[in-house]
């Protein structure tokens, strides 16, 4: 569900205000976003440790900028792992706002 709110919104966002006149590049920067929310959302648990949370972001990242990379450009791939940290930074710094330090409790 974070996966896919956060991929449409981020979408329509960039599509209506910030279009790049390339619309797999829209595509391709929403899909970031979401898979943010939705990976930062899979990890919101306490069996998972910290250490392991980060691993996985940063593979995430590597893969967005393979992928993004093989499709476009290097420079290109390079706003869809900021748009992915910015992302999953926000969602733990919102959570740690509540009394259980996640949004899925």
């Amino acid at each position: 569900m974070y996966f896919a709110l956060g991929t449409v919104l981020s979408f329509l966002i960039n599509y209506f205000f910030y279009s790049s006149d390339n619309l797999g590049l829209d595509v391709f920067y929403a899909l970031a976003f979401g898979i943010a929310w939705g990976i930062a959302y899979y990890l919101d648990t306490s069996n998972i440790t910290l250490p392991q949370k980060l691993g996985l972001s940063f593979v995430a990242m590597g893969i967005l900028v393979l992928i993004g990379t093989l499709l476009f450009s290097l420079e290109l791939a390079i706003p869809s792992i900021l748009k992915f940290s910015t992302v999953f930074v926000a969602y733990y710094l919102i959570a740690s706002f509540r009394a259980t330090k996640s949004l899925r409790n």
